[in-house]
C-alpha cells in the first residue's frame, strides 16, 4: 500500500513534470526557432494554445485520447522515418563508418570511463525518456485495454519499446552522426541538433520536423495526463469533482 501510494505521487508530479512541461517547452523551443521568435513571451503564448488543445482533448475521457492519438502517432512516426530513410539514401557510403564511429564511442577508454557515470544517469534518464521502459507509466494505458487475448496486448508493450528505440532513436542517431552536426564546437542539443542535422540535407525539413515534434509532445502530454489522472483518482478518490480538479490543473 505505502509503495502504491508512493508510485501514484511521483505519477502525478511526472504528469506534470515530464510528461507535460518537458514536452511543451521542446515543443516551443523548435516551434520560435523555426518562425525566428525570440522574444520572451512566445514560449508563454505556444503553451496557452498548447494548453487549451489539451484541455479539449482530455476533458472528452479516454475514448477521445485514444482516437486521437491513434491518429496522431502512425501519422508523425512514418514522416519522420521517411525523411530519416532520405538523408541515410543520400549518404548510404557513410552508414558503416557510422556505426564505427558510434562503436568507437561508447568503448573507447574516455567512453567507458565516462560511461559509469554517464550510463548511472544520462543513460537511464534517456531510456525512461525514449520509451519509459521500467517507469511503470505504461502499465496504466494497457489495463485500460478492453481485449480478449490478454497476451495480444503484452506483444505491444514489448514492441512499442523496440520501435522507440531500436529504431526511431537508432535512425535518429545515424542521421545526426552521418551529417556531422555533432562535431560542430557551437553545435546545439536536443531537438535543434536533430533539427540542424535534417536541414544539412533536406532543407526545408525541419518544417515538418517542427510539426512532428509538436504532435509528439502533444500525444505525449494527452497520454500521460491519463495516468496523472488515474494516479489522482487513486490518492482522493474516484469522483468527478476529482477528476474535473486534476484536469483543470
Amino acid at each position: 500500500k505505502v509503495l502504491a501510494v508512493l508510485f501514484a505521487i511521483f505519477c502525478i508530479g511526472g504528469s506534470f513534470g515530464g510528461g507535460n512541461m518537458f514536452q511543451s517547452n521542446q515543443a516551443a523551443q523548435i516551434f520560435n526557432d523555426i518562425i525566428g521568435n525570440e522574444s520572451s513571451s512566445g514560449g508563454f503564448y505556444f503553451g496557452l494554445v498548447m494548453a487549451v488543445f489539451v484541455g479539449v482533448v482530455i476533458i472528452g475521457g479516454v475514448k477521445r485520447i485514444a482516437s486521437v492519438t491513434e491518429k496522431i502517432v502512425p501519422f508523425m512516426v512514418g514522416i519522420y522515418l521517411l525523411a530519416a530513410f532520405i538523408v541515410i539514401g543520400m549518404n548510404i557510403s557513410q552508414v558503416g563508418s557510422a556505426f564505427v564511429s558510434i562503436f568507437d564511442g561508447a568503448f573507447s577508454p574516455s567512453g567507458v570511463s565516462g560511461g559509469i557515470i554517464g550510463v548511472l544517469i544520462q543513460g537511464f534518464r534517456r531510456a525512461a525518456f525514449s520509451n519509459e521502459a521500467g517507469v511503470g507509466s505504461a502499465a496504466i494505458a494497457h489495463s485500460a485495454v478492453k481485449t480478449n487475448f490478454a497476451a495480444s496486448e503484452g506483444i505491444v508493450a514489448l514492441l512499442e519499446p523496440f520501435i522507440d528505440t531500436v529504431v526511431v532513436c537508432t535512425i535518429t542517431a545515424l542521421v545526426i552522426v552521418i551529417t556531422g552536426n555533432y562535431l560542430d564546437p557551437g553545435a546545439a542539443s536536443g531537438v535543434e541538433l536533430t533539427s540542424n542535422a535534417f536541414a544539412s540535407a533536406i532543407p526545408w525539413f525541419p518544417y515538418v520536423l517542427t510539426v512532428a515534434v509538436v504532435l509528439f509532445a502533444f500525444s505525449t502530454m494527452i497520454s500521460w495526463s491519463y495516468y496523472g489522472l488515474q494516479s489522482w483518482l487513486f490518492l482522493f478518490g474516484k469522483t468527478k469533482r476529482n477528476t474535473i480538479t486534476y484536469k483543470l490543473l
